[in-house]
């Protein structure tokens, strides 16, 4: 995003709305056009192209603009307005069909522990070189990347190894989920990849993990989750399974 600092009046109304804290006001110069005592100026370097300023509409001055944009500036947009729907995919939004209703989509079966580690929040971002880190710790215990994710779509260079196109490895989103598949008894070894790469990224992220439980109820995870030191939040998302239900083979 820009700012047009002869229509900008340097009132400041957009700067809330940046969820990353890119939008800046500057002195105007005496011999400067424009109106006011200030002008407002975004860190193009650190926009994530969310357009959240443009769509809050409190611009009346009409300063805020959005330049046209090449690849690979086009992804921090894909990856950051929620209204962009990613053509090679036909999926909108971060992720695919969320994980949580696996109880009527059969997605991840008996013995698979699906894995999503969600990269970036509002106030931070994230780097894509962050991503590769995340995705090739992954790759490298053999998780199965999901298809129609973004991240593995559009990203995604090699899935054998997780690394992503070179010349994307320095664009920022504000979030961005990788989504991937591991047998159970891989699962210990995600989670052991998953916290050392932790410790070298530039951004924050949450881990999300959906697993089957077994006929007797069990949940094969918990144990694993808890010998590691981990917890399970008690505001995670939890699914009643109501819905269409598509999973013959768990009926059996």
């Amino acid at each position: 995003m820009r700012s047009d600092p002869e229509k900008c009046i340097g009132c400041e109304l957009c700067r809330i709305y940046c969820p990353v804290d890119v939008i800046h006001t500057k002195p105007r110069s005496p011999d400067m056009p424009g109106k006011g005592k200030y002008y407002v100026v975004i860190d193009e370097e650190g926009c994530v192209e969310c357009r959240c300023c443009v769509r809050a509409d409190v611009c009346k001055s009409g300063a805020l603009y959005q330049p046209e944009m090449q690849w690979p500036r086009t992804i921090r947009a894909a990856f950051s307005d929620p209204s962009i729907t990613f053509a090679e995919t036909g999926v909108p939004g971060r992720g695919t069909e969320e994980m949580k209703t696996n109880e009527v989509t059969s997605r991840y079966k008996r013995g698979m522990v699906g894995i999503a580690t969600e990269m970036g929040r509002p106030g931070v971002g994230a780097r894509l070189r962050d991503l590769e880190k995340m995705a090739m710790a992954l790759a490298g215990i053999g998780a199965r990347f999901e298809p129609k994710n973004p991240v593995t779509a559009v990203l995604m260079e090699d899935t054998r190894t997780g690394k992503l196109k070179p010349d994307v490895l320095n664009e920022k989103v504000l979030s961005a989920i990788i989504e991937a598949e591991v047998p159970l008894e891989k699962f210990r070894k995600a989670l052991e990849a998953i916290r050392e790469v932790g410790k070298n990224l530039e951004s924050v992220f949450s881990l999300d993990v959906i697993c089957p439980p077994e006929a007797d109820g069990i949940i094969p995870v918990l144990p694993i989750i808890a010998r590691e030191g981990l917890e399970v939040r008690i505001n995670g998302k939890t699914n009643l399974g109501l819905g269409r239900h598509t999973n013959k083979q768990e009926e059996r």
